[in-house]
């Protein structure tokens, strides 16, 4: 999924009673997407962040390693050198043109030329008249498996995971949400309501945008889905006047 077209979902729970929103459960490929917002800022925790950032950075620091995919570790997003090699398996990239995978390239005159372009069309600074396109291997730092061989993005399969409207974002569990019904007091599990909405490029792109600036970025994407004091109103009307 590399293209504006694609769409993810999301479950919301909403609290019908109390026409709110609680949280809503997120499968892999959304939680890879959360997590790489990370990497796309290029915001580490010392240097402060704002908005719900400070919660996907603690997020990430808090998940245990038995979730992060074998080829993967957490200072990839934690302290981001670059972007580009880590999110070439997100789900519609937020930047279409990078490639799926790198390659790097040395001058094509000489093998003692030390400089190094992923551009084969770019001209070797050592000779000044040679373009790069001598292909060059890449080998994985120690304890990484080759990235062919390695499932993509960074946290693993068959796990269903809770995030909150701060972006709070962690493994979901039986326990975990009955403990989120009893924060949110909810007594009656019959008012809750399951309501599926899609996550593709605009909503993506609104996402990004409310991580930097609300606590409440779900929501304020997803605002239309919770239902109001009038939509309920009007539920109740259509109900009475059909009976």
């Amino acid at each position: 999924m590399t293209n504006s077209d694609s769409k993810l979902s999301l479950k919301l729970l909403i609290d019908t009673k109390a026409r709110k929103f609680l949280f809503a459960e997120a499968e892999k490929d959304c939680v890879d997407f959360l997590f790489h917002i990370l990497t796309l800022t290029k915001l580490l925790k010392e240097k402060g962040m704002s908005g719900s950032l400070i919660n996907l950075y603690e997020s990430v620091e808090n998940l245990k390693d038995s979730y992060v995919q074998s080829n993967q570790c957490k200072d990839i997003l934690l302290k981001p050198k670059s972007s580009v090699g880590t999110i070439s398996s997100v789900p519609f990239l937020l930047l279409n043109d990078v490639p799926s995978k790198r390659n790097f390239y040395g001058c094509s005159y000489s093998l003692h030329h030390a400089k190094v372009s992923d551009d084969p069309s770019a001209v070797c600074p050592d000779c000044g008249r040679c373009t790069m396109t001598r292909r060059l291997t890449y080998v994985a730092p120690r304890g990484v498996k080759e990235a062919a061989t390695a499932t993509g993005g960074f946290v693993k399969e068959m796990v269903t995971y809770i995030v909150m409207d701060d972006l709070v974002v962690k493994p979901m569990s039986a326990i975990s949400s009955i403990a989120l019904l009893n924060k949110f007091n909810v007594k009656d599990v019959g008012v809750l309501e399951e309501k599926v909405v899609n996550l593709g490029m605009e909503e993506a792109l609104m996402l990004l945008k409310a991580s930097f600036e609300s606590k409440t970025v779900l929501k304020s994407v997803y605002m239309s889905t919770v239902p109001t004091s009038a939509s309920m109103s009007r539920v109740k009307q259509r109900i009475s006047y059909n009976t």
